[in-house]
């Protein structure tokens, strides 16, 4: 069966135009300009981008995926994907190492049936200096074996790991990882400048949530920061909440980095969707108030109640980016760093029909998954 969408606003990294698409079997088939050839569903000149990419996400809606629950772990899925995003990675926090492989394990199920994209392993091999949100005495030097362990539980579907490059075993992990197909994330790390290098050097290609949990820019000792965001082989994950990082810095990562080395997260967890209260974050407990998670020892950031469109909005409200740029750092850069460029990220010809309607004010009006509406616009 064939779908028209007709008289939309087509956002692609390339630019805007107004324009149509057909969509048959959940493929995209045909990118026009100008009028539809036939009649269709009419977006009214609404934008329609591409379903949005989140590689980091620690859940919504009340579950947490670090607990492994499927049931929640599905209301955190539809959560997200209500708000434009189409593809997700669960990201698990440091715990005993029988429970990550649990969590992982019961989430690799959902990886089976494409709910999930992977799981990325935030923990346990990190810094205790730098731990935030993380549970300091469960954390563990870095460990080829363990990891590969850890990799074995997630039964093919674990996709990233971060790991603390100074801690000793930190560079040899990072290889191994790398060797088992994994992308390496350097990220709540104590590494000077030449410490980062040395894990870019072994193979870490992602920066997790780009300057928290790490050492802050200094002009005489730049630390890791300068590190990853110089080198062209990095791309770099931004928490765009307001509250994460300040919008100058935001800006500035940007700039240097660009929109093909820029991702934005979500670092969402369960209050995500909900509102203010209790929750927890692995084995942390969490307290959100005005929106803001923090856990309820120490009060340090505790991931976010951020949802991908508003990232999205804040890119382009408060750090200045274009919807080109903007389409290109929520959707097609992260696709690119799970290898599902092809499949996913863009608004082409033979892509998956993963699309988000937004009106004007940015705001979702509908979203499509492989090419069935999750809300019809």
């Amino acid at each position: 069966m064939s779908l028209t969408l007709a008289d939309a606003r087509i956002v692609t990294p390339e630019g805007v135009h107004e324009g149509w698409l057909t969509i048959e079997d959940g493929r995209i088939t045909h990118v026009g300009h100008g009028s539809a050839p036939s009649p269709g569903l009419s977006l009214g000149g609404r934008h329609v981008v591409p379903g949005f990419v989140d590689i980091h996400n620690h859940g919504g809606a009340g579950g947490s995926f670090p607990t492994g629950d499927q049931d929640k772990a599905r209301d955190a899925v539809a959560l997200h994907r209500r708000h434009g995003t189409t593809t997700m990675m669960a990201s698990l926090v440091t715990d005993a190492l029988d429970e990550l492989s649990r969590a992982a394990s019961s989430l690799a199920e959902l990886c089976e049936e494409g709910l999930l994209a992977g799981i990325h392993f935030e923990g346990p091999y990190i810094a205790k200096a730098r731990c935030g949100a993380h549970n300091p005495a469960l954390l563990r030097e870095p460990s080829p074996q363990e990891l590969s362990a850890l990799v074995k539980a997630a039964r093919g579907h674990a996709r990233m790991v971060t790991v603390a490059a100074e801690l000793p075993g930190g560079l040899d992990t990072i290889r191994t990882a790398v060797g088992e197909g994994l992308i390496a994330a350097l990220g709540h790390s104590d590494a000077d400048y030449d410490q980062a290098i040395a894990a870019i050097e072994a193979g870490a290609t992602v920066a997790t949530h780009l300057y928290n949990a790490m050492p802050q820019l200094g002009h005489r000792a730049p630390g890791p920061i300068a590190a990853l965001l110089e080198d062209e082989r990095v791309t770099v994950e931004l928490v765009n909440d307001g509250v994460h990082v300040h919008a100058a810095m935001l800006r500035l990562a940007y700039e240097v980095a660009g929109p093909g080395r820029t991702v934005l997260i979500t670092d969402a967890m369960a209050a995500t969707g909900l509102g203010d209260g209790d929750y927890v974050l692995g084995p942390m407990r969490v307290r959100v108030t005005d929106g803001v998670a923090r856990l309820v020892e120490g009060g340090s950031i505790a991931g976010s109640t951020l949802t991908m469109d508003a990232a999205f909005r804040r890119g382009v409200r408060e750090l200045g980016m274009s919807l080109p740029d903007a389409v290109q750092v929520a959707s097609l850069t992260p696709a690119r760093v799970l290898g599902l460029a092809e499949e996913i990220g863009s608004i082409a010809v033979g892509k998956a029909a993963d699309l988000v309607v937004l009106s004007g004010e940015l705001e979702v009006d509908g979203v499509m998954k492989n090419g069935d509406w999750i809300s019809e616009p």
